[in-house]
């Protein structure tokens, strides 16, 4: 199975049903086939060759998605870039992959010739800004333009499940992006598990506000089109309001988010949207806290919770059964079908039941490596008893019940260890979260002489009366002493990265500390 199969064997059982649902217009399979294979085409003119890869640098809109499918179609590798990357971050990555085509929302000469210059693999900049002129300039191209006179035909495909099909850039432990190489295989067999126990079926209708750069965005899409559902696809999350009221219009089955996202929306009274459509919900990129779960439980009692934890590496590797979130609530589940996870100690023996070792993780979703990096891939990754199953050392730490149910505890880089004892931030971060009028909050070591690292925690809150005072003798009634937080910091909002998590190496590095 590849990728485009997806697209194209819904287009032939359903080829008039509305599949893609973007602002004011309705695509239905045909169209986004038809429209991928005259991308696809335009490629193919260009002489890109099978195996380049093309960059998509460009928000969540529809001709992100045909830029997917017709880059798959025209046998090539695609790599979404957040269009909120800064130009330097995206030089590093089109030279990382050595990018021959670059489509990009930006509409700057100063922009198009310094991406040109800068990155020698770069033969076409593909723009989608309805005023892009050629400039003068051969390598830059309109998108409507290329598209116009491209035949819409399907073109050959000389690739195999086992070829590359994307590069998904993730943060590096360096500091640079690191791209994680991604297979036909690995990602059909990735969505079918997901689809199986999500139970996905062709009427379902999905929302998505996450960004297609990021993989758990763009696994919205992909899975629509596998089971052959519709997609309403969203620039971003600004307005939880807006997006209330786009689930009751369009009758949304299926909303996927995380941690910040729910904080969001729980601040509106539910009461006046009509949400009876909604069946799931979906939380990824870092654990969702058991009190915004109880939340999420009084406000749609009817609808399941799919709790989950995966990294850019599998995808997925764990999922929370629904009928299990009463009763542990701060599991992260079990490992996703077709697939196995242990825990093991540093010294790579495995682990029984209620020790604490890092996750490692088995299955045809495990995915190559990491592009041009041969060191932190072998690093990472490693073989697997045979070609169809890789290893994977996730690089957190998990432990594991009697009942084979995993709970996330930290990365192994993001224990704070202070006064000499070992301090999970998420576990002060779920008692945090269970004070009313704690909207956010993020918790993280600061050097200290003293006490070797001094725990921080940044607080937003949704009461003006909560004080430091309080929230230390909230904390004091759950946790030990030495895990109470020596700050609190109060902010208006807190940092977030491109996929809407909370980015803690932001608060590291901007907010002074007093």
């Amino acid at each position: 199975m590849l990728i485009h199969d997806l697209l194209e064997k819904s287009a032939e059982r359903y080829p008039d049903k509305t599949a893609l649902i973007f602002k004011n217009r309705r695509l239905s399979y045909a169209e986004i086939d038809t429209e991928s294979n005259t991308f696809a085409n335009a490629l193919i003119s260009l002489n890109v060759k099978p195996g380049e890869r093309v960059a998509i640098h460009l928000p969540n809109s529809i001709e992100t998605v045909i830029s997917i499918f017709g880059t798959l179609k025209a046998s090539c590798i695609f790599s979404v870039i957040n269009p909120a990357t800064k130009i330097n971050k995206l030089i590093y990555i089109l030279n990382n992959c050595s990018a021959a085509v670059l489509v990009t929302s930006q509409n700057s000469a100063l922009f198009y010739e310094k991406v040109k210059k800068q990155v020698p693999s770069l033969r076409y900049i593909i723009s989608t800004h309805k005023e892009t002129t050629e400039r003068g300039a051969a390598y830059l191209v309109s998108f409507d333009t290329l598209l116009s006179k491209a035949p819409s035909q399907k073109p050959s495909c000389s690739v195999q499940s086992h070829n590359l099909a994307c590069i998904i850039y993730t943060s590096g432990s360096t500091g640079e992006p690191k791209g994680v190489v991604c297979g036909h295989d690995n990602i059909c067999f990735a969505a079918d598990a997901i689809i199986q126990y999500l139970g996905n079926r062709s009427d379902d209708i999905l929302i998505n506000v996450l960004p297609l750069s990021f993989d758990y965005g763009l696994y919205q899409l992909l899975m629509a089109f596998r089971f052959g559902g519709t997609l309403v696809l969203e620039t971003a999350f600004s307005y939880p309001a807006y997006i209330l009221k786009k689930i009751e219009t369009e009758k949304v089955s299926g909303l996927s988010g995380v941690p910040t996202i729910f904080t969001m929306l729980l601040r509106l009274d539910f009461g006046k949207f009509n949400l009876k459509s909604l069946r799931y919900v979906t939380n990824t990129g870092s654990t969702l806290p058991p009190a915004i779960i109880s939340a999420i439980r009084m406000r749609l009692p009817d609808v399941k919770i799919f709790s989950m934890y995966g990294l850019t590496e599998c995808k997925r590797a764990l999922y929370l059964p629904p009928d299990m979130i009463d009763k542990k609530p701060d599991s992260v589940g079990i490992p996703i079908p077709g697939t196995e996870a242990w825990l093991e100690d540093r010294f790579g023996n495995r682990l029984g039941p209620n020790k604490t070792g890092e996750l490692v993780i088995m299955g045809p979703h495990v995915m190559r490596g990491y592009w041009n990096d041969e060191e932190e891939t072998a690093r990472w990754f490693h073989p697997g008893p045979d070609a169809n199953h890789r290893i994977l050392h996730s690089g957190d730490l998990f432990r594991k019940d009697e009942e084979g149910y995993y709970y996330f505890i930290a990365r192994k880089d993001d224990i704070i260890k202070c006064r000499g004892e070992k301090v999970s931030p998420l576990e002060v971060e779920e008692v945090l979260y269970a004070l009313d009028g704690v909207a956010e909050a993020a918790v993280i070591g600061i050097p200290d002489e003293l006490l070797g690292e001094a725990i921080h925690a940044f607080v937003v809150t949704d009461r003006d009366t909560l004080t430091e005072q309080d929230i230390k003798y909230h904390c004091s009634k759950f946790l030990e002493d030495f895990m109470i937080p020596q700050k609190i910091i109060f902010m208006k909002s807190l940092p977030k990265t491109g996929s809407g998590k909370i980015d803690k190496k932001s608060l590291l590095k901007n907010v002074s500390i007093q």
